[in-house]
Parts: structure tokens; C-alpha cells; sequence
């Protein structure tokens, strides 16, 4: 049952991106579950055209214009990068109203938009949050107060990420939230074992083991990492195991090794399905693991870095093994190994864990205790 919008404050979804968004990508796809439920309480959303509108929720459009002119006036500072911007918002801004403006992962818009607001006589009217998904900070320290007085809420992907950004300012001067992140279980599940071994069959993976790797292909993500620990444990299981990799278009000339390319997110489940074991060797702070939770959700055993959130979304160990030191090679080829020699219990994760519904609720409850704020 859907919540009820508020007539005096409106909901306003600021995004670079166009939504829907036609292409690949985690939190676009975790918004637009989101914004076609009933239970979606955005008004607007302030994006470039897209193709393809939400049904119930108003549009105010901008165009990032990279003309010659447009760069010649934003380097004279003639005019600012974000007025497309403003200029699209300022069109559903009422007086009569109050704002909630949502910002997603976009610093640099944080400080124009609220001279925007000033400017306008409506800052007072106005609650800015900014989600931020990543993990580490990445303001300068002393510059952090400069920011965080502009925002009135932070909300992170985890309580880690938020303890990092507590001991790293000094002044950390705005209420802070956490919004883990959620996915479309009816989607990534378990099959049964006969579903399981059919697809097998047809990829010719019958009686192997999988390992799978899924990520877009950059360093950061340790595709490399993984292929050098791989040589490593495959002469001695080499009958009984098989890599997937999904998200490279490199030539992967390596035994045992199985690239099949880019893939949909609408197609993938089914690797994660048959999938025994997920590797997660992130080299970066990531700031949650998508890929982790549509796995072990999928039902694979996963074997990840102990870095960023990662730790926090296997609750510290206990739906997954974490690996202390993840740029040592010799860490991720003990782990496997103790993989294959059945020394892990697979521990599924609670249902409603990290589901869209969940996210839905918990988005909601962020968004109208805002509201409340406002009396």
C-alpha cells in the first residue's frame, strides 16, 4: 500500500543521469525499482530527457550542453556549469512549498545549489540531502565543515563508511544516516538443483564447481589479482573447477577460465544461480558490493576482501568469508583452497535483509522524518 505525499512538501530527485536510465548501472537500477512502486513518494525528478517516463512523478529537464560557447562561458565563469541545471529547477519550485532536494553522489553541485537557494529567498524552505555512495572521504579534511554546512543530511551506504568519515573531520557538522543498499530478490534467488544442473548442462559446466568474477573490468576490481591466484589452484582441481568472468571484453587465453563478455543485468542471475562460489577481490574502499549481495542471495558461497563496506554487508564474517589482507596473493589461494576442501558453512543471508522492499521502506522512513522536520 502506497504512503501518502505530503501537499506542502515536495520531494525533489536531482540526477545527472537521465531516469530511467537506459544503460548499466547499481544505484540507478535500485532507484528505479523505487520510483515505479507504489510506494515512491518523489514528486520530481530535475534530469536530462529520457526516453521513457515514471507515471506519477513530474519532470523538469536539463541539457549539459558541450557546445563551444557553453565551454567558452563556463571558463569565464560567464555563466555556471549548473545553470541548465537551476534554471530547470527553479521551474517547480513553488514559495507556497516546501523542498526536500535529494543529491546523489554529486559533490560539486552541493555549494551553487545552495547560493541557488539563498539567492531564490527559499534556503530556509529547503532540506538538502546528499547520498553518498562511497566509502572513504573525500573532502579535504579542513575544507569538510565548508561542505557539510550546506547539506542538512548524509546519508551513507554503511555505518562504516560513516564511522571513517567521523574520525577523519574534525568537524562533521550535519545529521548523518544509514541506507544500506537493497536488490530485487524475486529476481536473484536460489533454483533448484535440477534447474541448476540443466544450465549447466548447456554451458557445458556439468559436475565443475563454479567460481564466478563479476564486476566492470578495471584495475580497482582485480580481475588481474584473480587470474594470477587462479594459475595458482587450478593444476590440482583442474578436472573439478571452472572461472566465469562476466564484464571484461579482454581475450582471456587461461585454462580454466571462461570470459563470456559483457552481460545484462537482466541476463545475469542465472550465472549467479549456478554459480558455487563468488569472488569479490576488490582492491578499492568500496563502498558497498552490488555484485556481492545479488550473489549471495543467488546462493553462492563468497570469499571477498575485508575492505571499504564490504565487511558490514557479510556482517563481518558471518555470511561470508572476508580476506584480511586482500592484496597479498597468498591470502585469496589459502581461502579457496579451504573452499574446496569444504572448511566453509554457507550461511544464507535473512530474506528482507537487503531487499528492494526493505530499501523501499527505509528510504521512505529517511524521506518523511525529514518531513517532520519541517514542523
Amino acid at each position: 500500500m502506497g504512503l501518502k505525499k505530503a501537499s506542502n512538501i515536495k520531494v525533489i530527485l536531482i540526477s545527472q543521469i537521465e531516469l530511467p536510465y537506459s544503460k548499466i548501472g547499481s544505484w540507478s537500477t535500485i532507484y528505479d525499482n523505487y520510483l515505479r512502486s507504489e510506494v515512491s513518494i518523489v514528486d520530481t525528478i530535475i534530469c536530462p530527457r529520457p526516453v521513457s517516463f515514471y507515471n506519477n512523478i513530474s519532470y523538469s529537464f536539463f541539457d549539459f550542453s558541450n557546445s563551444f560557447l557553453t565551454r567558452i562561458k563556463n571558463k569565464l565563469k560567464i555563466q555556471s556549469k549548473w545553470s541548465s541545471v537551476f534554471k530547470a529547477l527553479a521551474l517547480t519550485l513553488n514559495k507556497n512549498d516546501q523542498f526536500i532536494i535529494k543529491v546523489i553522489d554529486n559533490i560539486g553541485i552541493i555549494e551553487p545549489l545552495n547560493q541557488f537557494l539563498i539567492d531564490k529567498g527559499l534556503r530556509n524552505k529547503c532540506k538538502i540531502l546528499y547520498f553518498y555512495h562511497g566509502h572513504a572521504p573525500i573532502i579535504e579534511r579542513n575544507k569538510g565543515g565548508f561542505f557539510f554546512n550546506k547539506i542538512d543530511n548524509l546519508i551513507f551506504l554503511t555505518n562504516l563508511s560513516y564511522q571513517s568519515f567521523k574520525n577523519y573531520y574534525l568537524e562533521l557538522s550535519v545529521e548523518c544516516k544509514v541506507l544500506h543498499n537493497g536488490i530485487d530478490t524475486s529476481i536473484f534467488k536460489t533454483i533448484g538443483a535440477n534447474n541448476k544442473t540443466e544450465i549447466k548442462r548447456e554451458l557445458n559446466l556439468e559436475n565443475k564447481k563454479i567460481f564466478l568474477w563479476c564486476s566492470n573490468d578495471s584495475p580497482k576490481k582485480g580481475l588481474d589479482f584473480i587470474i594470477k591466484i587462479w594459475n595458482d589452484v587450478y593444476p590440482k582441481y583442474k578436472n573439478d573447477i571452472v572461472l566465469i568472468v562476466i564484464g571484461s571484453n579482454r581475450n582471456i587465453e587461461v585454462e580454466g577460465v571462461l570470459n563470456m563478455g559483457r552481460i545484462p543485468n537482466s541476463k545475469l542471475s542465472k550465472y549467479y544461480q549456478i554459480s558455487d562460489c563468488y569472488l569479490f577481490p576488490t582492491l578499492c574502499q568500496e563502498g558497498f558490493g552490488m555484485s556481492l549481495v545479488e550473489a549471495k542471495y543467488s546462493g553462492c558461497f563468497c570469499i571477498a576482501s575485508k575492505i571499504g563496506g564490504v565487511p558490514e554487508v557479510l556482517e563481518f564474517g558471518k555470511y561470508g568469508n572476508l580476506i584480511e589482507n586482500p592484496h597479498i596473493k597468498e591470502s585469496w589461494t589459502v581461502a579457496i583452497n579451504e573452499y574446496l576442501e569444504n572448511k566453509y558453512i554457507n550461511t544464507p543471508f535473512p530474506d528482507e535483509l537487503y531487499s528492494m522492499q526493505t530499501w523501499n521502506i527505509n528510504m521512505n522512513r529517511i524521506l518523511n522524518d525529514v518531513k517532520s522536520s519541517f514542523i
